[in-house]
């Protein structure tokens, strides 16, 4: 199977403008040319499964449309999406920020969907979507070191909670390396599918390592690769995998 991890950015773009006329108005601009670019980036990928981060479920930028419903009815995927922060946050009622969501696309059929919280930062939300023979979790982690490690120690706390061979995908706003990761695998078992460590952010000129996909032990890679596509400040990461008990 082919997982294409994808922070979009809201299919706000990158550069070229971007910052023009005010810093970071692109932010607040329409999405539909550049949505369009990334269904046709996606479609050029063939994933199976698509984690998405970052994506508008239906603001003003994107025509009142969720951007992950477009991008299923396009090309016949299966969908779950919901917004990144929890019910009580003040982020709820600011326009635009009550859109922001994340976001799974597949073309396998979904077994059962679970919405979990992080206990700290702003942005609490992880996706569980249940296959056939994985789990796969996606999630966006905070800005905040301390925050991140206290999401890492939920994230394990879930982990336990599945029989499911087991993908955790997303940006994880690593900032300080990849070590951040280290105790988090050794107490997981998971492996990082990115083993040369290439960095995916800024899409530009990659430097940081913080978009992830994790695997369990059952999960083989076939192939990794990190996509030169600039339609997002994050690049793509398109991974082949199989599991092995198959």
């Amino acid at each position: 199977m082919r997982l294409l991890l994808y922070n979009i950015r809201y299919a706000t773009g990158h550069k070229n403008g971007y910052h023009l006329p005010l810093p970071f108005s692109g932010f607040f601009k329409k999405t539909d040319v550049n949505l369009q670019r990334i269904i046709n980036f996606i479609s050029s990928v063939n994933p199976d499964i698509v984690a998405l981060v970052e994506v508008d479920s239906g603001s003003y930028r994107s025509g009142k449309f969720c951007q992950a419903r477009t991008i299923a009815r396009q090309l016949g995927f299966e969908y779950v999406v919901e917004n990144k922060y929890p019910g009580d946050s003040i982020a709820q009622i600011v326009p635009l920020l009550n859109r922001q969501s994340n976001a799974l696309l597949t073309r396998q059929g979904i077994i059962s969907h679970t919405f979990h919280y992080f206990e700290q930062g702003v942005k609490r939300l992880v996706i569980q979507t249940d296959l056939q023979e994985i789990a796969i979790f996606i999630v966006h982690l905070s800005l905040k070191y301390r925050h991140r490690q206290n999401q890492l120690e939920y994230l394990h706390n879930l982990t336990l909670k599945t029989d499911k061979e087991l993908i955790i995908a997303g940006d994880f706003n690593t900032f300080w390396g990849s070590g951040e990761l280290s105790l988090f695998l050794a107490a997981t078992g998971l492996k990082n599918a990115n083993v040369g460590n290439a960095p995916s952010h800024p899409s530009h000129a990659p430097q940081r390592q913080i978009d992830f996909i994790l695997h369990s032990e059952g999960i083989r890679i076939d192939n990794f690769y990190i996509p030169d596509v600039r339609l997002s400040d994050h690049s793509p990461l398109v991974c082949d995998f199989s599991c092995i008990a198959s």
